[in-house]
């Protein structure tokens, strides 16, 4: 994941500004108070922790900045966030991490503040965050159908049923998050939440509403958790599909790093660019 490292001219020149105005936007990142920031390939990939990261973690903690972490995998709980970076030596309290679990059981509760049911396809973070939303699992005419980061439940039969559930039922169809894929620790691509999202789309023909980023509501979520003005927030990812496009989207200024999935060769596919771009979230701490 991490790969070349580049210098302040040539990420001045990938931001496509001159390399005054790029340490001027970087100055002014620095100064803001909050910060919402992906995970995996921005603070770990795998069971590693990347470079720079620990420096940043204590940087926001010795600045006293407002900061959330922000993952799309709707599997683990915060409690397990918190303790896999704990073993990766960062310190960080729960309530200091957002998944879409917590998004989209949030928008559930939105919808129908008595609670409801679900069919859920998803790992635990997911049924969890649901239940403490008011929702339970039902196999019988539930109100929704919400489909997770993959996990054990996203068999054959488990996709069959959605789709009758959807198509018999008139269950609406829910997504955690957007992402058609993931990488594991090896390397292997797995399928991701919208990959299955998509089969549902198209054999049910009904349009799924997701949740996660790059989705506004996310973001509208965690500024509201942070308590700042836009103008005062920023957020760091890897990935231009998401992280980038959700800051854009909120009109949060966007910060890129390189230490992820982002490369030179898919880094201007998009219409859209990051506010800077960065080699790790190590040099905000510089």
């Amino acid at each position: 994941m991490v790969g070349t490292r580049f210098s302040t001219a040539e990420l001045s020149q990938m931001t496509e500004l001159e390399e005054e105005k790029y340490i001027q936007r970087l100055e002014r990142i620095k100064d803001k108070q909050g910060f919402i920031i992906d995970m995996d390939g921005v603070i770990y990939h795998g069971a590693q922790l990347l470079p720079g990261a620990s420096d940043f973690v204590n940087w926001l903690q010795k600045e006293n900045k407002k900061y959330l972490f922000l993952t799309n995998n709707s599997t683990p709980t915060p409690k397990e966030l918190r303790e896999k970076l704990l073993k990766l030596g960062l310190d960080i309290p729960a309530e200091n991490f957002y998944t879409s679990a917590i998004c989209t059981a949030k928008f559930l509760q939105s919808q129908k503040p008595n609670g409801g049911t679900v069919y859920s396809l998803g790992g635990p973070g997911l049924t969890y965050a649901l239940y403490e939303a008011g929702f339970t699992q039902s196999t019988e005419k539930p109100d929704y159908v919400v489909v997770g980061t993959e996990g054990s439940t996203h068999s054959f039969e488990g996709m069959q049923k959605a789709l009758s559930l959807i198509t018999k039922d008139n269950a609406k169809l829910i997504g955690t998050n957007p992402d058609s894929n993931g990488v594991k620790e090896n390397g292997e691509c797995v399928l991701g939440a919208g990959a299955f999202l998509a089969a549902l789309e198209l054999a049910s023909g009904k349009k799924a509403f997701v949740c996660g980023k790059p989705s506004s509501l996310m973001m509208a979520f965690a500024q509201s958790y942070l308590g700042l003005p836009k103008e005062d927030t920023c957020i760091i990812g890897d990935r231009m599909d998401t992280d980038i496009l959700a800051g854009t989207n909120a009109q949060i200024d966007p910060v890129l790093v390189m230490s992820g999935v982002t490369n030179l060769n898919n880094l201007y596919n998009d219409a859209y660019r990051p506010y800077l771009i960065l080699n790790g979230v190590g040099e905000l701490a510089m």
